[in-house]
């Protein structure tokens, strides 16, 4: 074969185009962190594709949302079955017929059941309103301000059975001053919130971060039991809000 040739036959070859990853995202309500991860997709920094967005709630915002950004959008009543057991096991089946690599809980006001849990080990990550683990649960606020803690913020964890429990990815700290309230750090709060989930979830889309057998691994390290953390400072450059000195 002549060198023309062969470089007309290189020339000729397609690469095919490898197939995004793909991403399920579970809501309850209004859906502000779905937003942040429809964003982020939208300015191509996810890594990936949401293909569904699943609710247990009919009227929930984050539907709208979904619906707006040309994402399938299903509506999966839990009041419609008589235990956690069979809506979970409907849960499972609606996921699976779009295939994720990843299942995003965002505001899914669900405990979850070992079954589920099981099914999608190193598959699951949820983002919640504390510094875990200090205030698993509800109402991290509220507590965290009755304490007299001077910091808060959020994280970003894998799954596991234990409610809020699973090993953590990354945080984002807020500093708290005398005087805040619940209302007054809640936009604060939201916005580390919609920084830092959408870097989690393209880290796992992008093969960066996987559930290892002791815990989160990133590039092929072993993370700190608080995961990649972000300082007050740091979150707030990276939000341009503006720093006390």
């Amino acid at each position: 074969m002549s060198d023309e040739q062969t470089t007309d036959t290189l020339n000729d070859f397609t690469a095919e185009q490898a197939e995004a990853r793909r991403v399920v995202v579970l809501i309850s309500g209004n859906g502000s962190n779905l937003q942040a991860l429809i964003d982020a997709q939208s300015y191509g920094e996810l890594g990936g594709e949401i293909v569904a967005v699943i609710s247990n709630k009919a009227d929930a915002y984050g539907l709208q949302r979904a619906r707006d950004a040309g994402i399938d959008a299903v509506v999966l009543p839990h009041i419609e079955y008589d235990s956690r057991e069979a809506f979970d096991g409907a849960l499972i089946k609606v996921i699976e017929r779009h295939e994720p690599d990843l299942i995003v809980l965002a505001g899914f006001m669900r405990i979850l059941t070992p079954m589920f849990v099981h099914r999608f080990h190193g598959r699951l990550l949820n983002i919640h309103p504390s510094l875990l683990p200090d205030y698993q649960g509800l109402n991290t606020h509220a507590r965290a301000l009755a304490d007299g803690c001077t910091e808060h913020g959020v994280s970003v964890h894998f799954v596991t059975e234990e409610l809020d429990g699973g090993p953590v990815v990354m945080q984002a700290v807020l500093k708290l001053c005398e005087g805040d309230t619940e209302e007054s750090i809640i936009d604060r709060i939201h916005a580390r919130e919609h920084l830092i989930y959408p870097i989690a979830v393209r880290w796992f889309l992008e093969g960066r971060l996987q559930l290892g057998p002791k815990g989160p691994v990133l590039d092929g390290m072993p993370l700190p039991p608080q995961g990649m953390r972000l300082s007050h400072e740091d979150a707030a450059e990276e939000l341009d809000e503006e720093i006390d000195d």
